[in-house]
């Protein structure tokens, strides 16, 4: 799974309308270049790319005063909100062991219903059981995984790390019963985006030919 089309698509739809290194500046400031694949050249590409297939549309505005071509701002089509909000669904229940996968999800789930993304939830640990099941079932030895060697170790970290996912879902799941946070239907959400002059703390400062656009 690729998570920058819901990365680019979500900075997008929070802004309403927002140029290339807008979308980049949110990224950065949530810190998804460091847990994800949300680098500056796929994020302009994707911004192009999903312009193409009718997610996005584009809008080319003036210059600024001081010079340079114009910026090119980019609004979420209604075929971009359904794709949107369809691969948080998908990134919400999908076990998968790519951490940014579930961490994009986690970031736009207060767009759906409440009660919706603790169905999502539920059937994400459901899957972990059945996922951690099967494994123990017929990949690892009753003696356990020790007797493959240290190539065991190898099944030992994913199985732990399925348990892991799974008791921190759980968890997610009590606190979004308890009352946590703001979902659609339920008033004014947190949004975590940048105004167009607001510094942004966790900038890397690395400059890319796609920054003007």
């Amino acid at each position: 799974m690729s998570t920058i089309r819901l990365l680019v698509l979500g900075a997008v739809r929070q802004h309403g309308r927002a140029h290339g290194y807008q979308v980049r500046n949110d990224l950065e400031y949530w810190g998804a270049h460091e847990w994800s694949n949300a680098k500056p050249g796929s994020i302009y590409h994707a911004l192009k790319q999903m312009a193409k297939q009718g997610l996005l549309v584009a809008h080319e505005i003036a210059p600024s005063t001081v010079g340079g071509p114009p910026r090119t701002e980019y609004e979420i089509t209604e075929k971009g909100t359904e794709e949107y909000l369809g691969l948080v669904r998908q990134y919400l229940t999908a076990y998968d062991q790519r951490p940014d996968v579930l961490a994009a999800a986690l970031g736009f789930m207060v767009d759906l219903e409440r009660a919706e993304v603790l169905t999502l939830l539920e059937q994400r640990v459901r899957g972990i059981e059945e996922w951690h099941k099967a494994v123990t079932e017929h990949y690892v030895p009753e003696e356990g995984p020790g007797q493959l060697g240290h190539i065991g170790e190898i099944m030992n970290f994913w199985v732990h790390s399925a348990d892991t996912g799974a008791d921190w879902t759980r968890g997610l799941i009590e606190r979004i019963r308890g009352g946590a946070y703001t979902f659609s239907g339920e008033g004014d959400p947190f949004v975590g985006v940048l105004a167009e002059d607001q510094e942004n703390p966790f900038a890397t400062g690395e400059r890319h030919a796609g920054d003007r656009g």
